[in-house]
């Protein structure tokens, strides 16, 4: 009844313990150009094994399309799929649970339950994606590319939009409820995730790359009632723009007092922290809107000029 698909790129020991969590059955793994051995790993492993065409840019949700299209061209009996990163461990008793729970509710297309952080005491970074994954249990609007979907759900929407290089994850889940189906979160575990992100620049990235995807969104889903990342955009240009617009031209005119207006930074994380928000997430969730602003303008510049969009990697 489940298949499980791997996606990964160099993962190293990483795709080796993700591997070791899965158990013995259907498995298709997904090589977006790895230089590592990952591909003969996956085959040592027992995986059936896709190598991408590196003429096409990668994506996550090409790679996804790809194992989903193999998995049910030589299984057309499978129900269900689990979709799984390289650098994630599946949590013991979680297919059945998930399977178990579709099976039960036949107007669910996706079910996710609690991604961790296997590392969250490493640095602030994996903390913040620890904290961010942990989402309330019921009925959602979205899941990530970690989730158990039904075969007929995902089939009957066409899939992930390969195109997408950020944000693939909500905007099949809204077009998913369009179709009348619906998203739900278990309290349950369901995998670890390695994020190992220990710089700086690594959560930038991934954060610019959380800006596009937001802009991408409004673009694709904006119009009511989805409103797909329109009001993540609204806030990056407030905060990333607008503010520190009004502050030059408050300086310009009252010279430096002008610059109180900035005070609306410190204020907003103390605002977040006191509403119940982790004080480093509340931080870095203020601190956020700058680079979500340039992955705002990335976007709009892409899609102006016509440029190819590339994957905007942070490890």
């Amino acid at each position: 009844m489940i298949g499980v698909v791997v996606i990964g790129r160099n993962e190293g020991q990483r795709l080796e313990r993700c591997f070791a969590s899965i158990p013995k059955i259907i498995l298709v793994y997904v090589d977006s150009g790895s230089t590592d051995d990952s591909v003969a790993l996956a085959r040592a492993k027992g995986a059936e094994v896709i190598e991408l065409d590196r003429a096409a840019p990668f994506t996550a949700a090409r790679a996804r399309n790809a194992g989903f299209a193999f998995l049910i061209g030589q299984h057309p009996e499978l129900r269900y799929v689990q979709f799984l990163d390289g650098d994630c461990e599946l949590a013991a008793g979680w297919l059945e649970r998930a399977a178990t729970f579709l099976a039960q509710h036949q107007d669910i297309a996706a079910v996710c339950g609690r991604l961790r952080e296997k590392h969250p005491q490493d640095t602030v970074y994996n903390l913040l994606c620890d904290i961010e994954w942990d989402g309330a249990p019921g009925e959602a609007r979205t899941c990530g590319g970690i989730a158990l979907m039904r075969v007929d759900a995902l089939a009957s929407v066409g899939g992930w939009r390969s195109d997408l290089i950020a944000g693939e994850e909500p905007e099949l889940c809204a077009r998913l409820r369009a179709a009348g189906w619906r998203i739900w979160r278990l309290d349950a575990e369901m995998a670890a995730h390695d994020a190992a992100i220990a710089r700086f620049g690594q959560w930038w990235l991934r954060t610019l790359r959380a800006g596009y995807a937001f802009a991408q969104g409004a673009a694709l889903h904006g119009a009511p009632p989805e409103r797909l990342g329109v009001r993540e955009s609204r806030s990056a240009w407030l905060w990333g723009f607008a503010l520190p617009l009004l502050a030059a031209l408050c300086a310009s005119v009252a010279g430096p007092w002008g610059l109180a207006v900035l005070a609306a930074y410190p204020l907003q994380v103390v605002r977040l922290g006191l509403r119940g928000e982790n004080w480093w997430r509340a931080l870095f969730l203020v601190l956020g809107k700058f680079p979500e602003l340039l992955g705002q303008l990335k976007f709009r510049i892409e899609r102006t000029t016509g440029a190819v969009p590339r994957l905007i990697e942070y490890k």
